[in-house]
């Protein structure tokens, strides 16, 4: 019991995770009691010891098994909405801002730095490769090292593979808690995403009254 509470504490510690408000939250929004939340929680205890490939994987499993893609419009009734982990895991649905946005998270509340982490807003090929038609996405990148090719965790597919095996994406900006990039380059603007993406600063402003300080 001493080491569960003590694991509990260390993802605390790493994203600062009230998880009594967190559950709190959820509680108000929920009919009856429910299991994803309690199961998210579960995760992240369980992966905060394990070397970080292993986080990626049981990450990028767990949303994979546990949710199912509905529209925003379908959802909450317009057509773009960036949900929070607690507003996801409530409905165990949602779009692939929603599941980039919880692998985000959940990763940092297992201590993987925000340096080696980016939210990247992409254009998705469709069909075959010389496919002129694509859509928007959100994927995520972990990046081993500076500089290094980064790991992509995607919605659309459980593989983790890197950029380079992804030619069907374009990246169009990258972001995270600290910083904002064009394209798939490593120049970073002189503004914040917090301050560019009104999205972004909507949900931080949720995630803190939900419990989660990046």
């Amino acid at each position: 019991m001493i080491a569960v509470i003590q694991q509990i504490y260390a993802v605390e510690k790493a994203l600062l995770i009230n998880f009594k408000l967190f559950e709190r939250y959820v509680g108000q929004y929920a009919a009856a009691p429910l299991t994803l939340p309690a199961q998210w929680q579960t995760l992240l205890i369980s992966a905060s010891t394990l070397p970080v490939d292993d986080q990626l994987s049981a990450v990028n499993t767990f949303l994979h098994q546990s949710l199912s893609y509905v529209p925003d419009s379908m959802l909450y009734g317009m057509e773009d909405y960036w949900a929070s982990p607690a507003e996801l895991f409530t409905t165990a649905q949602g779009d692939c801002e929603d599941w980039a946005i919880a692998s985000y998270v959940s990763l940092r509340a297992l201590g993987i730095p925000d340096a080696q982490l980016r939210l990247v807003y992409v254009r998705a090929r469709i069909g075959a490769e010389n496919s002129g038609l694509s859509q928007a996405h959100m994927v995520l990148a972990y990046y081993p090292d500076a500089g290094a090719e980064p790991l992509i965790l995607d919605s659309l597919i459980q593989n983790i593979l890197p950029a380079s095996a992804r030619p069907d994406l374009t990246p169009v900006f990258s972001f995270n808690s600290t910083g904002l990039w064009a394209g798939s380059g490593n120049q970073k603007s002189k503004q914040n995403a917090t301050a560019r993406l009104s999205r972004w600063r909507d949900l931080v402003q949720r995630l803190e009254l939900q419990g989660i300080v990046l």
